[in-house]
């Protein structure tokens, strides 16, 4: 990483900065020649990485009341100044059935996905971007674009995030630009559920062949927030290994909107869908189906219960939705 990206002596801020994603973009920014402000909940952690980056480092939760003041003042005060800012701290609670989501569950979700995003940015916005400019990155997910079984509290407040960029983007601009990075499959400890079991077989479905890293997207973020991408504002920035950019379906053959594990369009309604070959597009041919489908093995059946023909195949849903095995 070299300092032509203009961020030498600009100070940034990144959320949940200790680990996963954002230790990398922590320390992809540090080497950028930036001054790194980190936050996150465990306080032994926020002051390693304060260290190793040679930067400062707040303990505490972002949905804290007081926090993102408090965060604000003490990058102010230390650095003089708040020229980046990155949401990256996030909550996959609750995990499960919408049906079984907890009202108090619920608010705390958004309260860290969502409404802390939003404070930060008016703290930052107040105190210094709203006179000197600045860049914003959050990080979202690339399961904001489409449904999946037990991450339904996830993915709409990652929705509402992605929204959200966007309405600031408008709002803020031209002094400050805000972008959202997207990522596919990540090897964090926040999705090492997803990955761990399954990493070969989600690997073989993705065009570059490889789950991604979290240097991977620190790339993308400081790329964002450097003078390169001055002319880019309001942008959902897929970063997905060219994960949905596989062929259309081809004559005769409809675009599945789930996968079809299960699926009850087979005439095997209550059973797995045969092994079949597997694409570099993560799509599998079931020769069992009614209609000639493309698929992605994963999603189980209920989804699909009590639904009538014609609603299966007009669900609403985006299509093609393929979901990661084990989401």
């Amino acid at each position: 990483m070299t300092t032509s990206s203009g961020l030498t002596g600009r100070a940034a801020v990144v959320t949940g900065g200790t680990r996963g994603i954002g230790r990398a973009v922590a320390g992809a920014l540090a080497e950028a020649g930036a001054l790194v402000c980190v936050t996150a909940r465990d306080a032994g952690e926020v002051r390693r990485t304060a260290a190793e980056l040679g930067g400062i480092g707040l303990a505490g939760s972002v949905a804290d009341q007081g926090h993102p003041e408090e965060l604000t003042d003490l990058v102010l005060r230390e650095f003089g100044r708040l020229d980046v800012l990155v949401n990256n701290a996030a909550t996959n609670r609750p995990y499960g059935p919408l049906m079984e989501a907890g009202a108090q569950a619920w608010r705390e979700a958004f309260a860290v996905n969502v409404e802390a995003p939003l404070r930060l940015v008016q703290c930052a916005w107040r105190g210094w971007m709203r006179e000197h400019g600045g860049a914003v990155v959050n990080v979202c997910t690339e399961g904001a674009a489409h449904v999946g079984p037990r991450v339904g509290a996830y993915g709409t407040t990652k929705a509402a995030l992605l929204h959200l960029t966007q309405q600031l983007a408008g709002e803020l601009a031209p002094r400050v630009r805000v972008n959202s990075v997207s990522p596919g499959l990540v090897r964090t400890e926040m999705a090492r559920f997803v990955w761990e079991p399954g990493e070969a077989e989600v690997a073989a479905g993705l065009p570059l062949g490889r789950i991604g890293e979290p240097e991977d997207v620190a790339r993308a973020v400081v790329w964002l927030v450097s003078d390169a991408a001055e002319w880019i504002t309001g942008r959902i920035c897929w970063w997905t290994a060219g994960r949905g950019c596989g062929p259309l379906p081809g004559p005769g053959r409809t675009p599945c909107t789930n996968v079809c594990v299960g699926c009850p369009r087979s005439r095997r309604r209550r059973e797995p869908a045969p092994e079949g070959p597997q694409s570099r597009w993560g799509l599998q041919e079931d020769f069992n189906h009614e209609e000639r489908v493309a698929c992605a093995p994963g999603t189980p059946a209920r989804l699909w219960e009590g639904r009538s023909p014609a609603a299966r195949r007009t669900t609403g849903f985006p299509t093609p939705v393929h979901h990661l095995p084990g989401t």
